[in-house]
């Protein structure tokens, strides 16, 4: 049987163009992992000494240098910790100032009404804003809950190996990439700016909020307190928040369906409302001032809004 030339040449470099792809990819993948790893490294290499670290990072947490949030608005300081992005209060102005401008022209253009330039800035200035650190908040959340077990592991093989508990912190803080890695790097430099492991343990769970952190501060404040093997009650939280964790993407699964209905629900008489008034302007424009108009879409408004929260009891599930 005799074989193409062509055909092998083919071959080849089909074999090549796909090792290339996969070296590549690899390297990409490694060199997002070591740049995940070192962000809270690279702080550490622009100050000196733990009392300005520890400061600093509190400062990009959105905390003061005490570790405390603002009184001011306690829920939207809660919500710019729990996501994790770097604080920086004049670049976040910034940054709302011109959204809120995007969507007010963007919206008011579109609309020629002045409900649609007042609406266009909520949504671009208040709206949109609120919406993505709840969507980073979210998904820091899930991922605190998915690399805990793995963090309180490397813990527990540190205990094991003999080595004090401050230096089985500090290796997780090292060993781990974000945003498990900087919670527990923070908490041991805490420890080593003079706080206990309980209160560094503490602040922690303060800052993640999340139900799994809350598991582990309380295991390590009842064996400060009580005394045992650390280690032993480490290795059954890690266990318990790997059950937790299953349970959740369990009743995940269960309620997608409600959940796709419920955004469905929820979206098509705004998407609606807004193809109607793109199309003919002047379809709500020419009746907006009607008493018996603006009570009806107050109404619906609010029927929306209570079947909002009633499939929300329904979908919500909490462990």
């Amino acid at each position: 049987m005799e074989i193409d030339v062509k055909t092998i040449v083919m071959v080849m470099i089909g074999a090549a163009v796909f090792a290339g792809v996969q070296g590549l990819s690899g390297l990409l993948t490694v060199a997002t992992q070591k740049r995940k790893l070192n962000q809270r490294l690279k702080v550490g290499e622009k100050v000196e000494g733990i009392s300005a670290l520890v400061v600093e990072l509190r400062k990009q947490r959105g905390l003061n240098a005490s570790g405390a949030r603002s009184e001011r608005l306690r829920w939207l300081s809660n919500l710019i910790v729990a996501s994790g992005l770097p604080y920086d209060q004049r670049k976040w102005l910034t940054y709302v100032a011109l959204a809120g401008l995007v969507g007010c022209v963007g919206l008011g253009v579109l609309s020629r009404t002045p409900f649609g330039f007042v609406g266009g800035a909520l949504l671009g200035g208040v709206i949109a804003p609120l919406g993505f650190l709840k969507l980073k908040a979210n998904k820091r959340n899930s991922a605190l809950g998915f690399q805990l077990p793995q963090a309180l592991d490397i813990i527990v093989r540190s205990l094991e190996a003999g080595h004090p508990v401050p230096a089985a912190v500090a290796l997780v803080g090292r060993e781990m990439s974000d945003p498990i890695g900087t919670e527990f790097g923070m908490a041991a430099d805490e420890i080593a700016y003079g706080a206990t492991l309980e209160q560094a343990i503490e602040r922690m769970s303060e800052r993640c909020q999340h139900p799994d952190i809350d598991l582990f501060a309380a295991t390590v404040r009842l064996q400060e307190r009580t005394g045992g093997n650390l280690t032993g009650l480490l290795k059954l939280n890690a266990n318990t928040v790997r059950d937790r964790h299953k349970m959740r993407l369990k009743i995940k699964a269960a309620s997608s369906e409600g959940r796709a209905s419920a955004m469905i629900l929820t979206s098509a008489p705004f998407i609606a409302m807004g193809a109607i008034m793109i199309i003919n302007p002047h379809f709500y424009g020419d009746v907006i001032d009607e008493p018996m108009v603006r009570y009806g879409l107050a109404g619906i408004g609010f029927w929306i809004f209570l079947g909002n929260m009633i499939m929300r009891r329904m979908i919500n599930m909490r462990l």
